[in-house]
């Protein structure tokens, strides 16, 4: 588990993060997300012990991160912009993984280059930006290591590599029970693939939520209300967080689970009702809403 407690940073006069608290749960698959200077990036490196925070305590499995051996050992960091060594190759950076990492699995790193079509003996500099980001994610689950730290890891992956990447880290984390931490500023681009996600804005978390727990306990329904049941004596029983209406139609975002929600509207005149999925941009809005926020404007621009 991975525990940041009560963690700032500042640099000269700018306060980069500020007073942050995360836990962090082994085999599952943590989102950070927030906009470019929200802060994501100098957490990730505080976590991985990179940099010193000014404030707070950072521990990985009870071990403080900053300085401390044992924990680093646990961690593998892949920066936005991954570094390389000058005129190395796959192979090269390979060896040198190797001889940093006991775990590293050279036989399975080799497969992985092949498959995703990145040669072994080319020099890294040739490659593009995505092929970049795949080298480094491939050193990352091949070290086998326990935490993956990403930093806009899908920045620059066409959709079917991003979809290859997300699988073999599934397979990882089945596997060998890896657990992957990945800050993007994209809300859609974790959808599919995080159980916890926090939201940092401005250096603060806003939100820290578990994505099932938050997609049991709100929903979105679509209603048609009988021919003169008035709106407010319909939905009076409904802790509505988000309420439009087109027409005759009702598009409502309300707290509660499934069943209950969809047995008030069993109760209520209706000509028709349905529950539809809700995305994670969606839930976010709404939460955000609530607390004062627009993450339209924080995430989406």
């Amino acid at each position: 588990m991975i525990e940041v407690r009560d963690v700032s940073k500042c640099f000269e006069d700018i306060r980069a993060v500020d007073h942050v608290n995360i836990n962090i749960r082994e085999d599952s698959v943590f989102g950070l997300i927030g906009t470019n200077g929200a802060g994501k990036s100098t957490v990730l490196r505080m976590i991985s012990g990179v940099i010193k925070p000014d404030e707070g305590e950072i521990l990985i499995d009870g071990i403080v991160s900053f300085d401390h051996v044992e924990a680093k050992e646990k961690l593998f960091f892949i920066a936005d912009e991954p570094y390389f060594f000058a005129n190395a190759t796959p192979e090269d950076m390979g060896r040198y993984y190797g001889s940093v990492f006991p775990q590293f699995d050279l036989l399975h790193y080799h497969e992985y280059l092949d498959s995703f079509g990145l040669g072994r003996r080319r020099k890294v500099g040739t490659f593009s930006k995505g092929m970049k980001k795949q080298l480094a994610i491939l050193c990352g689950i091949c070290s086998r290591t326990k935490y993956l730290f990403c930093d806009e890891t899908f920045d620059g992956l066409d959709p079917v590599m991003r979809q290859g990447i997300k699988s073999l880290m599934a397979k990882e984390m089945d596997e060998r029970g890896m657990t992957p931490i990945i800050a993007s500023h994209n809300l859609r681009e974790l959808e599919d693939i995080c159980d916890h996600v926090g939201l940092l804005h401005r250096g603060g978390v806003l939100l820290s939520r578990d994505l099932e727990e938050m997609k049991c306990n709100i929903q979105k329904i679509q209603c048609v209300l009988e021919e003169g049941t008035q709106e407010e004596e319909a939905f009076r029983g409904l802790d509505i967080v988000k309420s439009e209406k087109r027409g005759s139609l009702y598009t409502l975002t309300v707290r509660g689970s499934r069943e209950e929600v969809i047995n008030y509207f069993g109760s209520i005149r209706t000509i028709f009702f349905e529950a539809l999925p809700l995305s994670l941009e969606e839930i976010f809005i709404s939460e955000t809403e609530v607390v004062g926020y627009d993450i339209k404007k924080i995430i989406l621009g």
